[in-house]
Formats: C-alpha cells, sequence, structure tokens
C-alpha cells in the first residue's frame, strides 16, 4: 500500500489514548455536522446503533468504550491498527471479528475527504452497523472468505464489500435509506448518494455488485439498493465463492467513470 502523512495514536500503559484537544475538537466537528445531515438519510439500524455505542460527541471515542457494546451485541470488537494495513492482516482481522481501527483523526485541511480510512470513518461511518447481527455477520463471512482467495477472487470480493458495507443502500418504507459507512462518514457524498440525479441507482444484484468497476477517489456512479438489511443474512447462506467464479467467467460491466490515470 501507498504511504501516508498520518500515524496512528498509541495508547498509553493503561490502554488510553490522549488526543489532543484540537483533535476532538475536529471529532466534535465531524461528529455534530454528520450526525445532523443523516437525519431522515441513514438508516433505522444506523441510529439504533448511535444509540447502543453512546458515542460522546465532543471527544474521539476510547476503544474500550466501542468494544464493550460491540461484544454484547454481535461477539465484535475494533482492534487498533496503524493508518495502513495489509489486506491480509484486514481480512484476518474481519474474520476474527474485530474491526481495524486505526487511532488517528484527519487533520482540518482534509476534513470533507481523506483517501486512508481514520478513526471517524471507522467508528462513525462503520461501528454503529456492527451492532446488527445481519450486518455483523456478513463482514466476517466477508474476511474469512477473502483471508483465503486468490489475488483475483480478492478483486471481486472487494467489489461486493465496496458497494454493500462501504457504499449500500437500503430501501425502507420511508424512502432510500443510507446503510454503506463510506457514505455515512462522508459530507460531501451523503446527500449526493439519495438526492442527486447523477449517479444510478439499481436494485442490488450480487453477480452485477461482483462485476461492477469503481474508483475510491471519487462520488460513486453507482449504488445497489437492498430491499432489506436482511438480506445480507441470506447472501452468507449462499455459495458466495460459486458466484464469484462465476462473475469471473462472465464480462466486466462497463465503468461509469473516467480513468484515473
Amino acid at each position: 500500500m501507498e504511504g501516508t502523512q498520518y500515524k496512528a495514536r498509541m495508547p498509553d500503559n493503561s490502554g488510553f489514548i490522549h488526543y489532543s484537544d484540537e483533535e476532538n475538537e475536529t471529532w466534535s466537528l465531524l461528529y455534530q455536522r454528520q450526525i445532523e445531515q443523516l437525519e431522515a438519510r441513514a438508516c433505522d439500524q444506523y441510529f439504533e446503533g448511535i444509540e447502543v455505542l453512546s458515542m460522546a460527541p465532543d471527544r474521539i471515542p476510547q476503544l474500550d468504550e466501542i468494544n464493550g457494546v460491540l461484544k454484547k451485541r454481535t461477539g465484535w470488537g475494533v482492534a487498533r491498527v496503524p493508518a495502513l494495513i495489509s489486506f491480509d492482516r484486514f481480512f484476518k482481522l474481519l474474520a476474527n471479528r474485530e474491526f481495524p481501527v486505526a487511532t488517528f483523526i484527519r487533520v482540518r485541511e482534509e476534513l470533507d475527504y481523506l483517501q486512508e480510512p481514520d478513526i471517524f470513518h471507522e467508528i462513525f461511518g462503520h461501528c454503529p452497523l456492527l451492532t446488527n447481527q445481519a450486518f455483523a455477520d456478513f463482514t466476517e463471512t466477508y474476511g474469512r472468505l477473502a483471508l483465503s482467495a486468490t489475488k483475483e477472487e480478492r478483486a471481486y470480493l472487494a467489489r461486493l464489500y465496496w458497494m454493500t458495507v462501504e457504499f449500500g443502500l437500503l430501501n425502507t418504507s420511508k424512502g432510500l435509506r443510507i446503510y454503506g459507512g463510506g457514505i455515512l462518514s462522508s459530507f460531501g457524498e451523503t446527500a449526493y448518494a439519495l438526492e442527486s440525479s447523477i449517479p444510478v441507482r439499481a436494485p442490488f444484484d450480487i453477480l452485477t455488485a461482483l462485476r461492477t468497476p469503481y474508483r475510491i477517489d471519487i462520488l460513486q456512479p453507482v449504488y445497489y439498493v437492498l430491499e432489506d438489511l436482511k438480506e445480507m443474512t441470506r447472501l452468507c447462506e449462499l455459495d458466495l465463492m460459486a458466484l464469484v467464479h462465476q462473475a469471473m467467467s462472465m464480462p466486466m460491466l462497463e465503468p461509469l467513470f473516467e480513468s484515473d490515470k
């Protein structure tokens, strides 16, 4: 992986990470503006997770606080990692029901977007949904399959993860709602994903998702919509690797974006 300017914060001997006033203020700014924007845009399961986790809006949470809740709810936890980790380590953590969290927060100059996943993206964007059993089980299944997959198979699995866990939408009785952590933690993409006329929003189909190209540095041109978050449980019951191999025998879809080269 490429290098990064960010460095994860280390805990003291008691396991406590001391963040500066500026870092806590950055968390507070990100939290307050995003929680307001997610009202009537995020799915109910996300807000249930926010309530259960009881994150302080004015300071960066300690990982032990998050662990105490997740382990009781779904058997999950979080693991402190450097700013960037290998794919093997990422998959191994997910397979062991540990979500990697880099213990740094973005600088003010990158408030709206940064390429590296920081603690705000991981804790605010992903951890609330990890209190939901269907979402948590799917994330574990993905990690376990990707851990033993080939490089080519991982590329297909990565598209599935991107189109669900990171950038998935949910159809509800109240209309489209967000469940993907990449949108939930993004100030710029939240309204765009639901209200812009630019992106395509299509019903989720696994063979389509597995063959959909994506870029990490743009607003997404396509979002796939689940009818119910419980569909993630049904995905776990499928032979996902057989579907990966089926997708590998089919042509890739044409990208809905320009090349970044």
